[in-house]
């Protein structure tokens, strides 16, 4: 096979000139593959600590999971078990150095109460908790499919894992008891294990027409009883010649005398072989890469529905994806030497034309594949922040899988706003260099498939679109995972921009008391360094808003130092969401 690029004369001169930032970062290490002999030291070191940390010798662990870290480190996560079964939402993120020593673990602690360890507050109540089912895998599932839409046919075979679900509860931290529920931040309050229940996660993967269904379902062991559903389509909601981005470069593969949109330059293996751009033809499924007779796609013009999708006006929804597609990878590439989705350089794809109409577009765990429909009340949903946005669902689904439902969920969705503003000012700034621009972005997701130029979020001031909270408060997990995002959407803003004092304005928050009142920001480069670090290699699934607070500081520590102003406008820029208290920023002669 060999690679060939269309690259106009016109946009060659203005990526060379555009500027390039000159701070660089640590590079991820090259993946590897720890051996069974290093996995099985890794695990000796943490059961060495059970005691310590006041676990029994039931409690243990099972890696799961293994990306790179920086410096020559590898990062693997593990699952908290007991008597053999997993702990839902209790996980470590263990960082490895090159010999496979523990540096550092960070854990959920979801764990702790049950068994026979003094750290069990629950004492006999969990002490000798039943491990034994008393309905089957097929009871489980047939309980959970009993709920759904009558109907819906199973993309994948359902799946039902026996695991202990902890039932968690929200209460008020010694000292905030007598606070008014307006007055709380999110350090006011904690969550923590009221009991556990024996139960089964059942995976389901349907769809109803063209309509995905996919949620993940907690079925009691014990009586069948639903216990907790919450989706699992992880997506932009309700929403070549490139319609948004006018001619851009795509590599292409040439075989047999066609064209295909397969680029061998980005990815390994996976479904196609490389990175790749399908047709999926007005069908539910993936179809076949897209093959053209010469390597010039699209006409840059919206899909004309009901006509060809393999016409130049049907390509132009694949010319969308795939530049979409090549700016996310070389984005996470070029400044963090993050290879894929999965750090490991796994090749995904982007199928198109998914529906007929379909206004969404959407991340699949079952494929680890993203799917964009036409559009009906949007245009192609193939805008570059609208990729950038789904290929952030598959790393974070690659590193710490953060739960798609409660405050996590609303973490998860921000992670991927988040990932595709930067993917977008990259792409706009020409997709080369080693930091991230600190322009090029509109702070808006989904601008551009609007047909009234209205956008599906501010990242700004979240509440402007009527179901997005600015901040934190208790009520946070109750809502929607697209609109629980809102208060992580702004702290990055601020984070990255700063602030502003005019108490009219979109860009002011009540909750900055300290001074300046208007927070500095440390621009978009350190943010989003700070950002991936937390969520690689320190989140765990069951993260919320208040211990993503704690890692974003510790990531900016790592990063810049102890006290630096960076570790600062963390502080500040959740203080400006409800979550932790404002602190005043060092003077410039301080530092």
């Amino acid at each position: 096979m060999s690679p060939h690029t269309t690259f106009p004369a016109a946009l060659l001169a203005a990526l060379l000139l555009a500027p390039l930032a000159t701070q660089a970062a640590p590079m991820m290490s090259p993946p590897t593959t720890l051996s069974a002999k290093a996995k099985s030291s890794v695990l000796a070191q943490l059961a060495a600590q059970r005691q310590a940390k006041g676990l029994d010798a039931d409690h243990y662990y099972r890696i799961t999971s293994q990306h790179p870290g920086v410096d020559g480190t590898q990062v693997l996560r593990a699952a908290h078990t007991w008597k053999g079964l997993r702990i839902f939402g209790s996980d470590s993120v263990i960082v490895l150095d090159a010999q496979a020593k523990v540096l550092s673990e960070t854990a959920s602690e979801r764990r702790q109460h049950i068994g026979t360890g003094n750290a069990n507050r629950l004492g006999a109540l969990t002490a000798s908790f039943s491990v034994q089912p008393q309905i089957n895998a097929r009871a489980a599932i047939a309980a959970s499919l009993a709920t759904l839409p009558a109907g819906a046919t199973h993309v994948v075979k359902p799946k039902a894992e026996l695991l202990i679900w902890p039932v968690m509860r929200m209460q008020r931290v010694v000292g905030a008891g007598a606070k008014a529920e307006e007055e709380l931040n999110a350090l006011d309050v904690e969550d923590v294990v009221e009991r556990y229940e024996l139960a089964y996660l059942v995976r389901t993967r349907m769809r109803q027409g063209e309509q995905p269904i996919y949620h993940d379902t907690i079925v009691s062991a014990v009586d069948a009883a639903v216990l907790e559903r919450w989706s699992m389509l992880q997506t932009v909601i309700g929403v070549g010649k490139s319609q948004y981005n006018g001619e851009v470069p795509l590599s292409t593969t040439l075989r047999d005398g066609q064209y295909l949109l397969l680029d061998p330059e980005r990815g390994k293996g996976g479904t196609f072989g490389a990175m790749a751009i399908t047709n999926a033809n007005h069908g539910s499924s993936a179809g076949k890469v897209y093959t053209n007779a010469t390597n010039i796609w699209g006409d840059g013009k919206q899909y004309v529905e009901g006509g060809s999708t393999t016409g130049p006006n049907g390509q132009t929804a694949a010319v969308n994806a795939m530049w979409g597609l090549k700016n996310t990878y070389d984005a996470l590439k070029n400044v963090f030497g993050w290879l894929s989705l999965d750090g490991r350089d796994t090749s995904t794809y982007i199928a198109a034309h998914v529906g007929r109409g379909y206004d969404n577009a959407y991340y699949s765990d079952t494929c680890r594949c993203m799917f964009i429909g036409d559009g009906t009340y949007f245009t192609s949903l193939g805008a570059i922040d609208v990729i950038g946005h789904e290929m952030g669902h598959g790393v974070t689904a690659a590193t710490s899988d953060l739960v798609y439902s409660g405050e996590s969920g609303g973490l998860n969705e921000s992670a991927s706003d988040i990932n595709g503003e930067i993917v977008e000012a990259y792409a706009r700034a020409g997709g080369k260099g080693e930091t991230f621009p600190e322009e090029g972005n509109d702070w808006q997701l989904g601008t551009e498939i609007s047909r009234n130029a209205t956008p599906l979020r501010w990242m700004v001031r979240p509440s402007k679109d009527g179901n997005s909270p600015d901040a934190w408060s208790s009520s946070l997990r109750r809502l929607d995972v697209h609109y629980s995002s809102g208060p992580n959407n702004r702290m990055f803003y601020f984070l990255a921009k700063g602030s502003r004092a005019d108490a009219a304005g979109d860009y002011y928050s009540k909750y900055l008391v300290k001074q300046p009142q208007a927070m500095t920001g440390i621009g978009v480069d350190k943010a989003y360094r700070i950002w991936f670090r937390a969520n690689t290699t320190k989140f765990t699934s069951s993260t919320n808003y208040a211990d993503a607070r704690a890692k974003m500081i510790l990531a900016a520590e790592e990063l810049y130092g102890k006290d630096s102003r960076e570790s600062i406008a963390v502080q500040r820029a959740y203080a400006a969401i409800n979550v932790g208290a404002d602190v005043d920023e060092p003077s410039r002669e301080d530092n």
